[in-house]
């Protein structure tokens, strides 16, 4: 379980002394944390690596946005160390697909469910979730089926 390889990465990180990843993969167990409690009252809870992967993807997402903003801002420092924490972050993330599979894999499932218009781009994303969401830049997506159906 992915849950189980960031804990032994805490504790890796713990007897190497490697504070700026301890406090990375400190990080990421609080978020995790939060996500388990704020599903104590789900009714319909996904699976373990389901949440983790959610978590780090969206944490990913806001590192590489608070990388663009310092960056922007001339704070090169606060861009590194947010740099330093998407690195560790990505570690735990599933390999991401790259953008000519994600365009075949949209090909696929626009085939498959006989999609031809931009009104089917709600079943093709939702297809794509389903099936490859943790491999898959959403955002990016979104874009190559917009482009695909129109």
């Amino acid at each position: 379980m992915l849950r189980d390889t960031i804990k032994a990465a805490q504790v890796s990180a713990m007897k190497a002394g490697d504070k700026p990843r301890l406090a990375a993969v400190r990080l990421i167990l609080a978020k995790l944390k939060d996500k388990d409690i704020e599903l104590r009252t789900a009714t319909n809870v996904p699976e373990d690596d389901v949440i983790v992967v959610d978590v780090l993807q969206k944490m990913a997402k806001q590192r590489r946005e608070s990388i663009t903003l310092y960056e922007q801002g001339g704070r090169q420092e606060l861009a590194d160390a947010e740099k330093a924490e998407l690195a560790v972050i990505e570690e735990f993330l599933p390999s991401q697909m790259g953008e000519d599979e994600v365009k075949a894999v949209i090909e696929a499932i626009k085939a498959e469910l006989g999609a031809s218009s931009i009104k089917d781009m709600g079943k093709v994303i939702a297809e794509l979730k389903a099936r490859h969401g943790a491999q898959v830049n959403m955002g990016k997506a979104s874009q190559f089926v917009k482009s695909a159906l129109a």
